[in-house]
């Protein structure tokens, strides 16, 4: 009787060879392009490096250069407020990123971030914990050392002060209310109620009940409880000497009148 199962022809072996073939190239090729890789990331930190040294003045400076030099730094995975990722083969003790960026471009950012905390804090009792950019900047540029002294100091460069803030845990970030972006420093969320009103607030820099009634369509239980949440937290003043029915103003609206 012969039998019936047939022996595996040349051809199996020839494919199995041939696709073994191409994943060691596949294999090769990728293993190439790495390296490839990793030679051009290294080169660019390199030029990264010797770029924020040679217009180390520029990037402090200048706003505008400051957050494409921050872009650049994106770009390659570099942060330059990460202060805390130490080298391991670092022996001057100072972080990674301030040894490739240059200290006075570090220092700058670091500065910058204690110096949001301290103007936010140092302003909770007044506003609650709600402070807007601008409010911020504007103190920030009245303080000294690498940062103050009239240094420009933009939105871009407190944005990713506050940012760098949040592996700490700190409890700070950035909201927008309406068109106005704010900084939180304390961890109470707002309700939906809340950030209403203090978007209308920003129109004239105060309210009253009756304009949330007319405006919003508010019973008048509704946008007094409101308010009074937002008067407790420090979030909304009130002013008790017009005539007709009390306002209720926003903090950073008075220091603008005021030229604080």
């Amino acid at each position: 009787m012969s039998s019936s199962r047939r022996g595996v022809g040349l051809s199996a072996f020839s494919t199995t060879a041939l696709n073994n073939a191409y994943a060691n190239h596949g294999t090769t090729l990728r293993t190439a392009h790495l390296e490839s890789l990793r030679t051009q990331l290294s080169v660019f930190q390199q030029l990264l490096h010797q770029f924020s040294i040679t217009h180390a003045k520029e990037i402090r400076s200048n706003p505008t250069f400051r957050a494409e030099f921050a872009r650049m730094c994106n770009a390659i995975g570099v942060d330059p407020l990460a202060s805390s990722h130490t080298s391991k083969d670092s022996k001057s003790g100072g972080s990674f990123w301030s040894q490739m960026l240059g200290g006075s471009v570090n220092d700058f950012y670091f500065e910058l971030a204690v110096r949001v905390v301290e103007v936010c804090r140092n302003y909770r009792g007044e506003n609650g914990g709600l402070m807007g950019i601008e409010d911020v900047k504007r103190v920030v540029r009245k303080g000294r050392g690498v940062v103050g002294g009239g240094i420009e100091v933009s939105d871009d460069d407190v944005r990713r002060a506050v940012k760098s803030l949040e592996p700490l845990g700190s409890g700070f970030t950035i909201i927008d209310i309406g068109s106005t972006a704010m900084i939180r420093s304390v961890p109470k969320e707002l309700s939906t109620d809340q950030s209403t009103v203090l978007e209308a607030v920003q129109i004239q820099g105060f309210v009253t009940v009756s304009m949330l009634q007319i405006n919003l369509s508010w019973e008048k239980a509704r946008a007094g409880a409101v308010i009074e949440d937002l008067v407790a937290d420090s979030l909304l003043w009130v002013d008790l000497q017009v005539e007709d029915e009390t306002e209720y103003w926003t903090p950073g609206f008075i220091h603008h009148s005021d030229g604080t």
